[in-house]
């Protein structure tokens, strides 16, 4: 595993650590937990192609229920 260093304005460590707080994880594992969410969310265009699909063959879905 490789480790990463970014620097943070103070208020937004602040922020961080009383988010992590409020969730009972530390504020690494709050982190970590956020950046494996957006590396795991499908993109915008596969949402899009998603949305144009359903809406095109909604009278097709509710034939077939």
């Amino acid at each position: 595993m490789t480790t990463i260093t970014i620097a943070l304005p103070d208020d937004r460590l602040q922020k961080l650590r009383e988010t992590a707080t409020q969730l009972n994880v530390s504020p690494e594992e709050l982190v970590l937990v956020s950046i494996e969410e957006l590396l795991t969310r499908p993109d915008d265009a596969f949402r899009r192609a998603v949305d144009y699909v359903l809406k095109k063959n909604v009278d097709l879905y509710k034939r077939l229920a």
